[in-house]
């Protein structure tokens, strides 16, 4: 554990430092944001984030190669998700600074799949049945389409400062609690590709926030939107793709359900935010991609939240589906659902707050 945490802290440290020298490269370039409609910021802000932090990720690598246990997660999938995350931040960056078309960003990003595939990272299982071997054309295809598919997740809740950035990192914690958990109840390899690869992004995202966070003085951008979703996915395969079921629930229980369910859960809050803004603007007849400003985010200020409540209230509804199901694959599930409920309640209460707050606010004008 010592060694993931010097890992989590050494990319934390690199994408603090770096993250400044991009931003003045990012606005020498243009590689900025004017102020739309349907913005929250209010001052033109560069967007390159995402080039931070794959320096960063390169750094960490390079460094914590050297370590005994971390340099074990070194291996065909961990060089596979380096070269994808390298692709996808590259095409991210470009769209930062000529806004591509969705078809290119697609293909993009179905190559990047493509490139994890080369690499062995693969889903090759579903646990239906038992535990069902899936078709290596099923699989590969089912492994391209997740990737996407979190892929935009992560990009369309990238609207408000520091949003993507703490979701991302809770995900990133439960992927890593879950791996790490596994590895010392079961007694499996700790040092993996999973391991490895979200101690990374939790490590980032810890050192970009502070930069991202409300006011942004840089934004993760594409480079960083998609650099982060294409790592999430690909951790979550790695994860939940390609271990035992058995190993985890013996063949015992309704449990067996949870590594299909994880990254889902995890991930519920971009997923959900995702399938909402595409049922709502194809129901307008609407392009899916056309933005508007009827996300989750919007919603929550539109009820009076400031920018940090709201951040703070979706990292709480992240938190809220990601820990239990962390909880309930290695404790009973009443202590899983005490635990959604508790972070259920406290972001009621964050809630409650802002609508008193906005009802004081409107009597006192009134008056």
């Amino acid at each position: 554990m010592r060694e993931f945490l010097l890992t989590i802290a050494f990319a934390s440290a690199i994408c603090y430092l770096v993250t400044p020298y991009i931003k003045t490269l990012a606005l020498k370039a243009g590689a900025f944001i004017h102020v739309r409609s349907r913005d929250t910021h209010t001052k033109v802000t560069p967007r390159w984030g995402g080039i931070g932090m794959w320096v960063s990720m390169s750094i960490t690598f390079l460094v914590v190669s050297h370590l005994p246990l971390v340099a074990k997660s070194f291996g065909r999938e961990a060089t596979g998700i380096f070269l994808a995350g390298t692709f996808i931040m590259i095409l991210g960056a470009l769209d930062d600074l000529y806004d591509l078309d969705s078809i290119t960003k697609f293909a993009g990003q179905a190559v990047a799949g493509g490139i994890l595939l080369l690499h062995g990272v693969q889903i090759l299982w579903l646990p239906i049945n038992g535990i069902y071997i899936l078709p290596p054309s099923i699989g590969q295809i089912l492994t391209i389409l997740f990737v996407m598919v979190v892929i935009n997740a992560i990009n369309f809740v990238d609207g408000l400062d520091g949003l993507a950035t703490g979701i991302v990192a809770i995900c990133a914690m439960s992927f890593f609690g879950f791996a790490y958990l596994l590895a010392v109840v079961n007694g499996l390899n700790r040092a993996g590709a999973p391991s490895l690869i979200t101690a990374v992004i939790i490590g980032i995202c810890i050192g970009f926030l502070p930069h991202n966070y409300h006011p942004a003085r840089i934004f993760m951008g594409d480079s960083g939107a998609m650099f982060l979703g294409l790592l999430l996915s690909a951790a979550a395969i790695t994860l939940t793709g390609q271990i035992d079921v058995n190993a985890i629930t013996n063949e015992s229980s309704s449990k067996v359900l949870l590594p299909l369910l994880l990254p889902f859960t995890v991930l519920a809050i971009p997923l959900l935010d995702l399938v909402l803004a595409v049922i709502r603007r194809l129901r307008a007849g609407r392009s899916p991609f056309a933005a508007d400003k009827e996300h989750l985010h919007h919603k929550l200020l539109s009820m009076g939240n400031s920018h940090r409540r709201t951040s703070a209230i979706l990292y709480l509804w992240t938190a809220m589906f990601a820990f239990p199901t962390v909880v309930a694959a290695f404790a009973p599930i009443w202590v899983a659902l005490i635990v959604g409920l508790a972070i259920l309640l406290s972001s009621l209460a964050l809630i409650r707050k802002s609508l008193v707050s906005k009802n004081v606010t409107a009597n006192a004008t009134t008056k």
